[in-house]
């Protein structure tokens, strides 16, 4: 007979508190009895029914149905102009349905008639999404229908980066709140197909945070046939195998992801060539789009009688700035007195690209919110900067409705304000960069190594000590490769955070 052994209780991992960690949300608390008491051990016990990723699941289903909501008035009386600017119900889906023949049943790459000014994997989704909708032909329920299913597929991801983000650091997991509960998804969310993006991004970095780097990297290249923007990821991780020696983890993970990336656009590129290569020229070739400091320009330039910028020198000073940005990003990676978090330089690079930008969607508040939350997750900074989002958001549509439909006088904003508005939002992520290179450099400041750990975000970078570091101040004091002077002290503070 079998020895029956009693079953070993696993003891849960204790993590931060919000009402402790944050000083915004411990006087929030108040209202409820203030901040949870020292003595208290959350993740110690049982929480029941209401687990962390339950309750994070929950917030996310509400304000999910909420950013449908706000798009109402669309559902039900259609998407006209200058109706849904002035409703902010706005959404690419339904035109996109009724003008790129997603509606009679042409499919994206693979009908030659079709021109989809998108990457590989977003016109696949916007066909297929089309497929599940029953009939033919655009008509008003078939509009909508459209609309809910890219909407439900929306909110099924949002999910999937929400707990992507609370299990990559299962020490701080309320701080996929941030994402649960960010009004800039509730507003944005439905505009495009960026959630897809955002959530290959989210899932990367999650089997990264784990070590698993080919399936990180195949993510990568799936979230880059979507939106170019994940590919911005690995030059964070390419920073961080500089500073810590580890190159291995930036090829193996830069490898799968550009495999994967090739499996789905060198099948698509030989069916159709000039369907898939126009996206890049659509990109190459579109003037200073809606949000963008380039744009802003062009409308100061225009009333002040200035010569405005073409979409050559727009490309030209887009890039520029960006590569200005990224060596920037790079002295203050090599330079910083400990290394950086994954987290951390993978914001400055993506919010680097927004900033400089031909473009500014107000979808792509998406691709920060998450980064954000990894990053530097204080509620007082992301509230700030998502108060500055919506008023750009509401502003675009004001400013939409008079210059593309020749809205009501006293529905428009005039253009002085929407610029202003443009700037605001500018300066707030600005800030945020600020912020964020600022804990870089002050470790101390940092919300995240100041609970004791390293970089649980990070993956194989985590605890490692430094390969290449320069010091400024001292620079008989720097580490190089053939140079190796790094203390044990150093060494123990990187392994112990």
């Amino acid at each position: 007979m079998q020895e029956t052994k009693p079953q070993i209780q696993q003891k849960r991992p204790r993590f931060v508190v919000p009402s402790r960690s944050d000083s915004l949300l411990g006087k929030f608390t108040e209202l409820i009895g203030g901040p949870l008491g020292g003595h208290s051990s959350p993740g110690s016990v049982s929480p029941g029914l209401f687990t962390v990723e339950r309750v994070l699941v929950i917030l996310t289903i509400v304000a999910a149905l909420l950013s449908i909501l706000i798009k109402g008035y669309c559902r039900v009386n259609g998407w006209h102009s200058p109706q849904e600017f002035y409703a902010t119900c706005y959404s690419d889906f339904p035109d996109l349905f009724a003008t790129r023949g997603l509606a009679n049943g042409q499919f994206p790459f693979f009908d030659q008639q079709v021109s989809f000014e998108y990457p590989v994997i977003t016109g696949l989704i916007a066909g297929l999404t089309a497929w599940l909708v029953p009939g033919h032909g655009a008509s008003s329920e078939r509009i909508v229908g459209y609309f809910d299913v890219n909407a439900t597929f929306i909110a099924a991801l949002w999910i999937v980066v929400v707990l992507a983000m609370a299990r990559i650091n299962r020490g701080r997991p309320w701080d996929a709140a941030m994402v649960a509960l960010a009004p800039g998804i509730v507003l944005a969310g439905v505009i495009n197909w960026d959630m897809w993006a955002v959530a290959f991004l989210a899932v990367a970095m999650y089997f990264f945070a784990k070590e698993q780097l080919v399936l990180a990297g195949i993510f990568i290249g799936l979230g880059t046939a979507t939106k170019l923007y994940p590919v911005l990821f690995l030059g964070a991780v390419l920073l961080l195998a500089l500073r810590s020696g580890r190159l291995r983890i930036f090829f193996v993970t830069t490898i799968s992801a550009v495999v994967s990336w090739l499996a789905v656009n060198v099948p698509i590129a030989a069916i159709n060539p000039g369907g898939w290569r126009y996206f890049f020229d659509f990109t190459q070739d579109r003037p200073a789009g809606y949000g963008s400091l380039w744009f802003s320009y062009n409308l100061v330039a225009d009333r002040l009688r200035l010569t405005s910028l073409s979409p050559e020198a727009v490309n030209a000073l887009a890039m520029n700035m960006f590569l200005v940005a990224c060596i920037l990003i790079a002295v203050l990676a090599m330079t910083a007195p400990r290394r950086p978090r994954l987290a951390q330089l993978t914001f400055l690079v993506v919010a680097a690209f927004i900033l400089s930008n031909k473009v500014y969607s107000p979808q792509y508040v998406l691709w920060l919110i998450p980064l954000l939350a990894l990053a530097r997750p204080r509620w007082r900074d992301f509230l700030l900067w998502q108060a500055a989002e919506a008023l750009h958001w509401t502003a675009t549509w004001m400013y939409l409705g008079q210059t593309t439909s020749n809205g009501p006088a006293q529905n428009n904003i005039d253009m002085p304000y929407y610029v202003m508005a443009v700037l605001l939002h500018m300066a707030a992520t600005a800030y945020l960069m600020l912020r964020v290179a600022w804990d870089i450099w002050e470790p101390d400041m940092d919300p995240i190594r100041s609970q004791g750990v390293d970089d649980p975000h990070g993956g194989g970078f985590d605890g490692t000590v430094d390969w290449l570091r320069v010091d400024l101040a001292n620079p008989s004091t720097s580490v190089l490769p053939w140079r190796p002077t790094v203390s044990a002290t150093q060494g123990e503070e990187n392994r112990d955070g």
